[in-house]
């Protein structure tokens, strides 16, 4: 006989799991529409041609790829499951430019997948929800994704704080130390600081060839501390040519100027949750050009649980360019391993049935079948329990699912015209006419 599993890095998630999901999707989604963005989806699977190349060298060795079937193997094109949402979205957008308006701003919530080792809080499948706008370089809108990080965690009770940093930051990194074309090892290499310390972060920098005159540059600007306005002071200084290089990079001070900006946007738009400039945050994907963002729950160790960044080039790869954009990515998994730890989803989210119709028998259904319809009708969730079992069984199970309300209606309350509601928490009881759909409302707290 076979034993029933599933892969490894995946999971079921039970009625209680989802209960618990829904209210993270939901709070996300609230947020996202508050500023304007609406909901779009892509399919689970790509050509491969669209994700080859746009997540770096070790992204693209955890694409999953897909056996064709169903079709000629020797003429249709290779496939694989989404790494993430951008680069499908990308490919969307330029597919479909001349439907939509720019700036396009949209959600999607969808699962992705990518063939990594599974470990606390990371999975092989997991669910990603994305804010993107893409046509417009203002930001105005990296603001915007920072409200939302702190709108949608304060609404979740959770304490985080946003790290920020820059790309073109990293592209001066790389031009003062004097190997402007190892942007994207040394990207690569200090995107790992947090997992593998600063010693190991410049080997890593040694073997991909720099030298350690290169190293030595790089090696105070991961060690800056201080308030915003003193790490970028210090920064336009070494970017200026005051490193032990000499070098200049106006990339780099393009950088800083633009997360001057944003810093300042942030202030003036009161976000309440810490915000602070990173200089070490890098974040992997190749594509980013501009603002990039990571988020830490405070209080719940666990990798980021947000992160994203600006992109001015991805639509450009699929034919439309010079369109940039900007979108951060909310990991509904990690979040929810949070909200777990640290018991934060609400009690009343155990069940989705409110009330409970005990079976006295089938008269007694049969009286209590358009009492249910009409309460469902005003939304609320009402179970008629299926066999005329002793009451002792039907209270068990009313308890194991956590419904606060029991209606035990029998030949009595029928003859007198009547339903009988028990609040199962309080034990307070009493009896309606059958028509007062309103008193039974109120009594249910509606």
């Amino acid at each position: 006989m076979q034993t029933p599993s599933i892969p490894k890095g995946t999971r079921d998630f039970g009625q209680q799991d989802m209960a618990e999901r829904n209210y993270i999707f939901d709070t996300i989604k609230s947020v996202f529409r508050t500023f304007g963005y609406a909901q779009i989806e892509t399919p689970a699977m790509e050509n491969l041609s669209t994700l080859l190349g746009k997540y770096g060298e070790e992204g693209d060795k955890l694409l999953f790829r897909i056996q064709n079937s169903g079709e000629k193997a020797a003429l249709a094109p290779e496939k694989g499951l989404r790494y993430d949402l951008t680069v499908p979205f990308a490919r969307y957008v330029v597919q479909h430019r001349n439907e939509i308006s720019f700036p396009f701003k949209r959600f999607q919530i969808q699962p992705v997948w990518r063939a990594d080792r599974p470990q606390k809080g990371r999975y092989r499948e997991f669910y990603q929800c994305d804010v993107d706008v893409i046509g417009s370089r203002s930001q105005v809108n990296e603001l915007e994704l920072v409200q939302m990080v702190d709108r949608v965690f304060s609404l979740l009770d959770v304490r985080v704080l946003v790290k920020i940093n820059n790309r073109k930051v990293l592209t001066g990194f790389a031009e003062i130390c004097g190997f402007p074309d190892k942007v994207v090892d040394i990207t690569v290499a200090i995107d790992k600081l947090d997992k593998i310390g600063l010693e190991n972060v410049e080997t890593e920098m040694l073997e991909k060839g720099l030298t350690p005159a290169a190293v030595e540059v790089i090696r105070p600007i991961l060690q800056l501390s201080g308030t915003t306005e003193e790490k970028l002071s210090r920064m336009r200084e070494l970017m200026k040519g005051g490193s032990a290089s000499g070098l200049v990079s106006e990339t780099g001070l393009k950088g800083l100027d633009e997360l001057e900006e944003l810093f300042g946007l942030i202030g003036a738009a009161g976000v309440a949750c810490p915000v602070e400039i990173d200089l070490s945050l890098a974040r992997g994907l190749n594509y980013y050009t501009g603002a990039i963002f990571e988020v830490k729950a405070l209080d719940w160790a666990i990798g980021s649980i947000c992160g994203g960044g600006r992109y001015d080039n991805l639509t450009g790869i699929f034919g439309l360019p010079d369109t940039s954009g900007v979108g951060i990515s909310f990991g509904a998994d990690r979040i929810y391993d949070v909200l777990k730890g640290l018991d934060k989803f609400p009690k009343n989210l155990r069940s989705t049935t409110e009330l409970l119709m005990a079976n006295m028998g089938e008269s007694e259904v049969r009286y209590l079948l358009p009492v249910a319809s009409a309460l469902r009708a005003a939304g609320v969730g009402v179970e008629i329990y299926p066999e005329a079992a002793k009451l002792k069984k039907q209270f068990e199970y009313a308890d194991r699912k956590s419904i606060s309300f029991l209606s035990i209606t029998g030949a009595n309350e029928m003859e007198a015209g009547q339903v009988n509601l028990k609040n199962l928490v309080s034990g307070e009881q009493k009896a309606f006419p059958v028509a007062d759909v309103e008193g039974m409302l109120a009594f249910l707290g509606r």
